[in-house]
C-alpha cells in the first residue's frame, strides 16, 4: 500500500522511484561556510531537520523548501531538483 499523499517522508513506497536532490551543501559553502545550524536558525527548524533534508532522507514541506530558498537569496529550483525515475518532461519545439 503506498504511503498517504501527505507523506512528507523522501523515498516513499518500494515502487515509487521519487527523490529530491538538493544543493544546500554547496549553498552553505556558497554564503561564507554557513553551518547547519545558522540556516537551521534562519528558517525556524532544527539542525537535526537540516541534515535529513541534505542527506535527502526528508523531503521538506512546501514552505519550508521556499524558507531554505530565500535563505540562499535564490529560487527553490535552485535548491532543490525532483527525480522520478523517468525522462524528464520536454516541451515540443514548434515547427519552423
Amino acid at each position: 500500500m503506498p504511503p498517504p499523499f501527505w507523506s512528507n517522508m523522501a523515498g516513499g513506497s518500494e515502487m515509487n522511484n521519487d527523490h529530491i536532490n538538493n544543493q544546500i551543501r554547496r549553498l552553505r559553502f556558497d554564503h561564507g561556510e554557513m553551518t547547519q545550524q545558522q540556516l537551521a536558525d534562519k528558517v525556524g527548524v532544527t539542525r537535526q531537520t537540516i541534515i535529513a533534508i541534505e542527506a535527502g532522507k526528508y523531503a521538506p514541506s512546501l514552505p519550508l523548501a521556499f524558507r531554505i530558498a530565500r535563505a540562499f537569496d535564490t529560487s527553490v529550483e535552485n535548491v532543490f531538483q525532483y527525480q522520478n525515475g523517468k525522462v524528464p518532461f520536454e516541451v515540443p519545439k514548434p515547427a519552423p
